[in-house]
């Protein structure tokens, strides 16, 4: 895996983090792929029972496309006649990434240092959760170079802030505050700055040391309701809830709010 990302499992959390400060995190080729990989293997790691994706640096989180890479792309694109091939990365990258994050059956926690932009947008509403510095931003950005969304942005963002919100933002791109984010709810925390880091492994590792498989099952029925009738969603949690109810962690819970101690769950 490159160093423009850098990944670690300690005592089931990984950690993603995204590597090119001096490009304020910007995708290129190299970086898209190891964020792919990163993002697979934390989601098929059955050891690992909660993901963080952070950043690093101060000013950015990620500002989606490198855009500088991507324009010598087109242009030699353009003169070959495979303008399609420069899209490519949306297939290639970007939704194979959303699909990792969304579909692990574990919690994902995304903490955003700075400035969230297209994809690194797209990118932070694929966690379950997003711990936000109060010097953080988002912006939509794709309309202001005559591009569409990706990153699955089309469909978490609406779901987070609504069908109109989202059409404002996507059509009239701006900067988002971490404030307004927050009452948009599109952060579902704020810190201090140089909080963030201790602040979001706190939250991480307390996901990590849970009960994973009700969380996979949260996950999944959330997701589930979103697009279903209330009688599927019924169903589905009837579904879930027998699995959930099956499982060790959820005997120890039992058992300890029973003995009034402190459950110390095993994640199956």
């Amino acid at each position: 895996m490159a160093d423009t990302v850098l990944y670690e499992v300690s005592d089931g959390l990984a950690t993603i983090t995204l590597n090119r400060p001096e490009a304020m995190n910007a995708m290129n080729t190299e970086t898209k792929v190891a964020f792919r990989e990163a993002a697979q293997a934390a989601a098929a790691d059955e050891s690992v029972r909660a993901i963080l994706l952070t950043a690093a640096g101060d000013r950015a989180f990620c500002v989606g496309q490198d855009l500088k890479e991507h324009v010598g792309g087109l242009m030699a694109a353009r003169e070959s006649g495979a303008d399609e091939a420069v899209m490519s990365t949306v297939k290639e990258h970007y939704n194979p990434i959303v699909r990792a994050l969304t579909g692990a059956a574990k919690p994902v926690v995304a903490a955003v240092n700075g400035v969230a932009a297209g994809a690194g947008f797209g990118f932070a509403l694929a966690a379950d959760y997003r711990i936000v510095a109060d010097t953080a931003a988002f912006n939509t950005s794709f309309a202001g170079v005559a591009l569409t969304a990706d990153s699955g942005i089309s469909w978490t963002l609406p779901r987070v802030v609504g069908p109109s919100r989202a059409a404002d933002l996507l059509l009239f791109p701006r900067s988002v505050t971490a404030q307004e984010a927050y009452e948009l709810g599109i952060a579902n925390r704020i810190v201090p700055s140089a909080e963030l880091a201790a602040e979001a492994v706190k939250v991480a590792r307390a996901l990590a040391e849970g009960p994973t498989l009700a969380y996979a099952a949260l996950k999944e029925s959330l997701a589930f309701g979103l697009t279903h009738s209330l009688d599927e969603t019924l169903e589905k949690e009837d579904e879930l809830q027998s699995r959930a109810g099956d499982s060790e962690d959820h005997l120890i819970a039992v058992q300890a709010f029973v003995n009034k101690e402190k459950p110390k769950y095993l994640g199956r």
